[in-house]
């Protein structure tokens, strides 16, 4: 079997084997298969999809691509959420500590940033000292002890979508649905969770850009957790303008934060505890009316605020900043964007926005980039807001003032006025159980 005859298979739009699959994974996994190639197939496979079945295999050969982890060790239910990706999405920095509040284990292994979207584990190294390369024993030590714990992937685990996770990001195959679900369900099937919820974006912040692509992605996700024996279900979920109003690391965690004191805006404070309570139902906690009470309980009395302080504790983590946001790293400089005219904000390009955001230095250009953990931008006006000239649109963040220019021009090419209020579009979209 050559990787040649693979690629042109399908480049030429005929599905693969389980076989050709399997040889790609295992190869690239192994090294014997260079980047290259493995780019020409994504290339393939971005232009030519893949049938479900395909799909179903890729999954499972990522999966299988290391070692399977084995949470029996963890006591009680063990549950996971998971995003497609989006601009200002630190969920998981809010939902973990809140659905691990009730007694739920949350063993999660997140990723970093890919293409305009952040990842939940630059957010997280973001707090001085917090480790997300924790071992085997301490990563089972800590969810037991505290209910959660948040790492990035190891070796071990998935090797094969880390690869291609940092392929798909320097060649422009990010956004394609099969490379997409083999991503996301590899690594959910690698660990071994009883519950998932997966949040699927959908609009110009997402890798789906309408609805009909978010729910097929979203279908054929749980249909692949079902298979896995999983209890999975997938609520489609609006990213057509950023979430909540702060878009870089060190920025989200300080909104998470906010959030689970009952200070965080109001789109984010509202999806977090519809993510939470799905968590919670599928768990066995009652009725979705209860697990709704029980969360918004957890936010109010502030016993989620102190898992999180425990969870970043725990993982060596300066739980200091809860109560003092100096203690992150602080931007040299913040810049701030003002209205040119009167008019309502009438649609917001999210990905532009944080295409912006990453050229503050708060994400990655090539594989071997670094990140300023405290470049970002903060939104002060969101679609549907009417704004008179010269009032603050946004506040930019950088180390370096020479950045400023090229984020403010596409900060604000992302941004549509009108004359007229847009129509108020809901947060979930639809839900696949």
């Amino acid at each position: 079997m050559r990787m040649y005859d693979i690629i042109r298979k399908k480049r030429d739009g005929h599905p693969l084997t389980d076989e050709e699959i399997r040889f790609f994974i295992e190869g690239y996994t192994d090294g014997s298969i260079p980047d290259y190639q493995a780019a020409a197939l994504c290339m393939a496979i971005y232009y030519q999809g893949m049938t479900e079945d395909e799909m179903a295999e890729l999954t499972f050969a990522i999966r299988d691509s290391g070692e399977r982890l084995d949470f029996s060790a963890i006591k009680g239910i063990r549950a996971d959420k998971h995003s497609t990706g989006g601009v200002g999405d630190k969920t998981s920095l809010v939902v973990v500590p809140l659905v691990a509040t009730f007694g739920v284990k949350v063993a999660k292994i997140s990723g970093r940033g890919l293409g305009h979207t952040g990842g939940t584990i630059d957010k997280l190294e973001a707090i001085p000292g917090f480790r997300t390369d924790l071992s085997e024993e301490e990563f089972t030590e800590c969810v037991n002890r505290v209910g959660a714990a948040i790492v990035g992937q190891t070796r071990e685990v998935a090797p094969a979508d880390k690869k291609l996770y940092a392929l798909r990001d320097v060649t422009a195959t990010v956004d394609s649905m099969p490379l997409i679900v083999s991503s996301i369900m590899g690594k959910k099937l690698a660990a071994d969770d009883d519950v998932i919820v997966l949040d699927v974006k959908t609009g110009s912040g997402s890798f789906m850009k309408t609805i009909e692509d978010s729910r097929k992605l979203a279908e054929i996700m749980v249909n692949i957790g079902r298979k896995a024996g999983k209890k999975i279900m997938a609520l489609i979920t609006d990213m057509d303008r950023p979430l909540g109003e702060a878009v870089g690391n060190a920025l989200e965690v300080r909104e998470a934060i906010d959030t689970l004191r009952g200070e965080g805006p109001e789109d984010f404070t509202e999806l977090c505890v519809i993510l939470s309570e799905n968590i919670l139902y599928l768990s066995g906690f009652g009725t979705m009316e209860e697990c709704d009470e029980k969360v918004r309980e957890a936010l109010r009395d502030g016993s989620a605020l102190e898992k999180l302080r425990e969870m970043i504790k725990a993982q060596g983590g300066d739980s200091g900043v809860i109560d003092d946001e100096n203690r992150f790293k602080q931007p040299k400089y913040p810049h701030t964007v003002l209205a040119e005219q009167d008019g309502y904000l009438f649609h917001m390009d999210t990905e532009g926005i944080g295409i912006a955001s990453l050229l503050l230095g708060a994400g990655r250009n090539t594989k071997e980039d670094s990140i300023d953990p405290s470049a970002g931008l903060r939104i002060l006006k969101k679609t549907g807001d009417f704004v008179k000239a010269g009032e603050a649109l946004a506040v930019l963040y950088a180390d370096r003032e020479e950045l400023f220019p090229a984020a403010e021009e596409k900060y604000r090419s992302a941004l549509t006025w009108a004359d007229k209020k847009p129509e108020e579009q809901p947060l979930v979209l639809g839900k696949v159980i």
